[in-house]
């Protein structure tokens, strides 16, 4: 499975022709990484201990966090390292895992966002029905797939893009070993890995988002027949939250696997892969709790701060 003309490993160049900026973006990449880690272990907790979070939404919203756990704790030390000091290497089976993790759990969040879609357009398309429709054996079966899905996609895409020659001075241009940069690295022919990313891109990127629009084009569609403007703000505030980390991840992701091939877009990708690998993970936990009244109430309620009222 290993490529043997990459027996040392590789060198993960960043931004190291600006030392001063690799400082600056140490203590970002650290501080984002701490909130990632706070964030979103916060969101389990509640989603498992408060009573009142055991629902669908706050199930799939548990899956992202510890997801967001896993994607960044796959490359963000790594990365801390690499920023910290002059050692920027990687050995050629870390690379591998790091690859591995990161198409599994970037693919598994693609199709996890479109199920939060998905359950997002029945709570406000058919509520009468929601609790029939989105029962606890549907969230299960889809949860799964969702990691299944990663899992495959993984397992094809990860060995393909390491079997390629890679030239001599193993230099990756970016910050983690990502499936475009490899591609870059190679001196052989890379058709059937373009081809490969180009069909894998489709299915992963541009259906579910297709999917994910079509499901808020049906619930402005409903929520605009809402005649309150209460209940219209209200079916808008179930769903803003997750629309907000829809356009973060995917416009992150999209610049970085579907960019032009031009230096300039490289340049551009490094920083959309370090917001996406960095970013999005530690921002999710904001905007769900600081948009979200019920985790809000969750926290306090751990925290011994929100008296439940007495039952007469």
């Amino acid at each position: 499975m290993l490529n043997q003309s990459s027996p040392v490993g590789f060198l993960l160049l960043g931004f190291s022709e600006h030392p001063g900026l690799e400082k600056i973006l140490f203590v970002v990449v650290l501080t984002s990484y701490l909130l990632t880690l706070v964030g979103n272990t916060l969101i389990i907790l509640l989603s498992v201990l408060d009573p009142r979070l055991h629902s669908p939404m706050y199930f799939f919203l548990s899956n992202l966090s510890f997801l967001d756990l896993c994607f960044t704790t796959s490359c963000v030390p790594q990365m801390l390292v690499n920023l910290w000091g002059p050692k920027k290497t990687i050995s050629f089976l870390g690379c591998f895992i790091q690859l591995f993790i990161f198409l599994s759990l970037g693919t598994t969040e693609c199709i996890l966002l479109t199920v939060m879609a998905f359950d997002r357009y029945v709570a406000v398309c058919q509520p009468l029905h929601y609790a029939t429709i989105i029962h606890p054996r549907l969230c299960l079966q889809l949860a799964a797939v969702a990691w299944i899905i990663g899992l495959v996609e993984s397992v094809i895409q990860t060995p393909a893009t390491l079997h390629l020659p890679f030239c001599p001075h193993h230099q990756v241009d970016d910050f983690v070993c990502e499936v475009p940069a490899l591609i870059r690295l190679s001196c052989g022919d890379t058709t059937y890995n373009e081809i490969q990313m180009a069909v894998a891109s489709v299915f992963i990127l541009v259906v579910p988002l297709s999917l994910i629009l079509i499901s808020y084009g049906a619930i402005t569609r409903a929520v605009l027949r809402i005649n309150s403007a209460r209940g219209r703000r209200k079916a808008f505030g179930t769903c803003s939250s997750h629309l907000i980390v829809v356009t973060l991840f995917y416009s992150s992701v999209i610049a970085v696997y579907l960019q032009p091939k031009n230096p300039y877009a490289q340049k551009r990708g490094k920083f959309f892969g370090l917001f996406y690998a960095v970013g999005t993970p530690s921002l999710n936990p904001l905007i769900y709790t600081l948009r979200n009244k019920e985790v809000k109430r969750a926290f306090r309620r751990l925290l011994g701060k929100e008296v439940e009222p007495r039952q007469n």
